[in-house]
């Protein structure tokens, strides 16, 4: 279905030769306070109508404050078909305690 990311781990498939599609699925407000670099702003709310934007063959990873709501987001994309997908597991607040970029 998807599977758990630790920050180390997203951070190697960023710098990799096929980063993959990089999901913020927090609220605006929750944006304005930083992202991971290269990531689409998709709420959580908007996925269904949004979804048509993402190729469901790539890997595709969701991360929101904490992992709860992006792996709501992985549960929605795989039943449409959606193979490759990854949350990142603490989200963005994980990241930044490993002291990677917020921006």
């Amino acid at each position: 279905m998807y599977q758990p990311l630790d920050p180390a781990g997203l951070q190697a498939l960023l710098q990799g030769a096929a980063p993959p599609q990089l999901i913020d699925v927090r609220s605006a407000a929750e944006t304005a306070r930083g992202v991971i670099a290269g990531a689409l702003h998709i709420e959580l709310s908007a996925l269904p109508a949004r979804v048509s934007e993402l190729d469901p063959g790539a890997p595709c990873v969701l991360y929101c404050l904490s992992g709860a709501r992006s792996a709501q987001g992985c549960a929605f994309l795989a039943q449409r078909g959606f193979r490759r997908l990854y949350h990142l597991d603490g989200g963005i607040s994980a990241w930044a305690r490993a002291g990677l970029p917020v921006g």
